[in-house]
């Protein structure tokens, strides 16, 4: 019985764990891949409406989750353009899903990605990548093969710091996702619920653990920048 017992606190303890590293992943890859190619975009060019867009671009960083949340559920909710076609499309809305839970991460860490990249790309020496222009290469030849190693500090730090706002991300998750025990909940919404439970124990366990996680990361993060 005791056996039976600690296996399911174990499974109670795990799940949001592994589900908070497997978005904060997914989330992580999608948000490197945009936030690189839109960090290199506006930091070589210059036009009309630049700064507009920027801020668009960083909102999610100053506003509340609560609002980013809202947001969300007006955007891909069951009355939008977007929500209708996800529900044809996957026979079922996204709200309240695994995948919202992804987006809503996504939204969120981006800005941290982007400012990092687009400040990466500002140091680089762009006689460097003229003198590449010159002897021939494609553009796509110089992102990769010069620009980005140049710029591989940054986009380092940038990674991990989104991936870290995306595992503590709570707000937007809770109100776009819900709290589905093995679907949905992550981390932080766990330890929002056992708190509220009075499960003391169990909230201790899951920020202990996303105590050691972060700052492992961002250890990782000042080691890059030295």
């Amino acid at each position: 019985m005791d056996l039976l017992l600690n296996k399911e606190v174990m499974q109670e303890f795990f799940s949001p764990i592994w589900i908070s590293l497997k978005i904060a992943t997914i989330s992580g890859v999608v948000v490197i891949i945009l936030g690189t190619l839109a960090g290199r975009v506006m930091a070589r060019k210059s036009f009309k409406g630049k700064a507009v867009l920027e801020t668009f671009l960083m909102l999610p960083m100053v506003l509340p989750p609560t609002v980013v949340g809202f947001f969300l559920i007006v955007v891909f909710g069951k009355n939008s353009i977007a929500g209708q076609f996800i529900e044809w499309l996957f026979k079922q809305p996204i709200i309240f899903t695994w995948w919202a839970a992804v987006i809503a991460a996504i939204v969120v860490a981006f800005p941290l990605m982007y400012q990092s990249a687009k400040s990466g790309f500002h140091g680089i020496n762009h006689d460097i990548e003229e003198a590449a222009r010159v002897d021939g290469a494609s553009e796509w030849r110089i992102f990769l093969l010069i620009s980005v190693p140049l710029a591989s500090k940054a986009l380092i730090s940038g990674s991990i710091l989104s991936f870290a706002r995306a595992l503590g991300e709570f707000g937007a998750t809770l109100m776009f996702a819900g709290n589905i025990p093995g679907e949905t909940q992550t981390i932080p919404t766990a330890i929002y619920i056992a708190i509220d439970s009075g499960n003391m124990k169990m909230a201790w366990m899951w920020v202990i653990s996303i105590v050691i996680i972060s700052f492992v990361m961002l250890l990782t993060v000042r080691t890059k920048q030295e």
